[in-house]
């Protein structure tokens, strides 16, 4: 039986087993099937993710990482993943600077540690082009008795944004599994659904892809925030708040010039350290 060294982390109640890669190496499985065994949460630890830190990437970046959902699938990019990844190489002196790059399959990612204790994280400008999100379809989508108006965004992965003055829980929970992979989004989707809440805040619940309902999603709040600005319902500082918690984002784009870098600050917090016996 091999025991591997495990830290489980989480941001928003998003949750994250981390391991380093030294610890993965003992585990002689492919990192999908044992994202998928660590990530279960009746038979393994229980997680929306696993994440396994890269200290020599081949590239001019400082660090890179391995994401991995629950699925066994691969993200290009977790906002609330990569502030619990800051604080962990961070704190294990991975690196040693509190603002640092990292390469991720969405591009390099830059997080600061702040001195509060939060984690700021460049997210990258976000992106509107249908052929780059990818999206294929019209901006209504029908899906069984409702009509829904839709905002797509990338933020390195898929989003779709879907504004609400019903309950944007019970949206998420009977609508998101069918979004997920509806043939508008050749890569499947995330699914936000937002209410508006004032020009400064906004309620999210959302339907990642590979995960099914989350208590939060730092790239949704992004994408979210750029799909509020873009449709003039937000200013562009905005307090997101989800289901485990709340986030700020800042975009200083617009309809007019939207590449401009995006930012996610929140929390990322330890839950534990332990011992797993595969």
């Amino acid at each position: 039986m091999t025991t591997i060294n495990i830290t489980k982390m989480q941001g928003c109640g998003n949750d994250f087993v981390v391991l380093d890669y030294s610890e993965y190496e003992k585990t002689n499985m492919t990192m999908s099937d044992l994202a998928v065994k660590l990530c279960d949460r009746h038979f393994g630890i229980g997680a929306d993710g696993m994440i396994i830190p890269d200290t020599k990437p081949n590239d001019e970046t400082d660090i890179a990482w391995y994401f991995y959902n629950s699925d066994g699938s691969t993200a290009q990019m977790c906002g609330n993943g990569m502030r619990c990844f800051a604080k962990y190489v961070y704190d294990k002196k991975l690196v040693d600077k509190k603002q640092f790059s990292v390469k991720t399959l969405a591009g390099v990612i830059k997080p600061e540690i702040q001195d509060n204790g939060t984690v700021k994280v460049n997210m990258g400008t976000p992106i509107l082009e249908d052929a780059k999100i990818p999206f294929k379809g019209e901006r209504t989508v029908q899906i069984r008795d409702k009509k829904f108006d839709l905002t797509p965004v990338s933020m390195g992965n898929p989003h779709c944004i879907i504004f609400t003055q019903e309950d944007p829980m019970h949206l998420a929970q009977n609508y998101g599994p069918d979004m997920e992979k509806h043939p508008y989004f050749p890569e499947k989707t995330n699914t936000e659904f937002v209410k508006i809440l004032s020009r400064n805040e906004i309620d999210m619940r959302v339907y990642e892809r590979g995960c099914g309902i989350t208590l939060a999603c730092g790239t949704g709040a992004c994408a979210s925030v750029v799909a509020c600005v873009l449709n003039n319902l937000t200013e562009q500082n905005v307090k997101v708040n989800l289901l485990g918690g709340s986030v700020n984002v800042e975009w200083s784009g617009n309809q007019e010039n939207p590449n401009k870098d995006i930012f996610l600050i929140g929390p990322a917090e330890y839950s534990f350290d332990a011992q797993y016996m595969l």
